[in-house]
């Protein structure tokens, strides 16, 4: 099984990923490091990625995902996967129900913004944020957890979900 950990810049997919990843005894990523030179130079610059921007990031990650369940890996991602065409990429039709299992990490645009604002060494400008709540189409099949809670709370809310 591959958890994707998805939800705007600053909502804590990372920290919950690494978390929920130690508990489940596996391997974690963060999308980000798939992202070639150029888009996170754009995203450092406050320049908001485009579709053809993303498409090969979306297909590197998805080939490390192959590559983990054709392990018989489980995995946990930190993923933005924003819309609903990147979430397909990454768990696409016909591949068995609970293969990737999607977790959206919600909260306010105020609290994330305060939490992206205090956030040190990492490239993402937080100028981007209102694009990306534009950008999101809520998943209907994802566990949804509110990022006011702990992140340890978090974890243990999505454990007793998880299929």
């Amino acid at each position: 099984m591959i958890v994707v950990v998805m939800g705007v810049a600053g909502c804590g997919k990372t920290t919950v990923g690494q978390m929920l990843a130690a508990r489940l005894g596996c391997g974690f990523s963060d999308a980000d490091s798939f992202h070639p030179p150029a888009n996170v130079e754009k995203m450092r610059a406050g320049i908001a990625l485009g579709d053809d921007d993303r498409w090969p990031w979306l297909a590197a990650l998805r080939r490390a995902m192959d590559g983990w369940l054709a392990e018989g890996a489980s995995h946990v991602v930190a993923c933005s996967a924003l819309r609903q065409v990147y979430r397909e990429i990454l768990s696409p039709a016909g591949e068995p129900k609970g293969t990737v299992v999607f977790v959206h990490l919600t909260g306010s645009p105020e609290l994330i913004g305060r939490r992206l604002r205090a956030r040190q060494g990492h490239y993402m400008n937080p100028a981007l944020l209102e694009s990306q709540f534009a950008t999101l189409e809520a998943p209907e099949d994802a566990i949804v957890a509110d990022v006011g809670r702990s992140p340890a709370e978090i974890v243990e809310d999505v454990l007793h979900r998880l299929p």
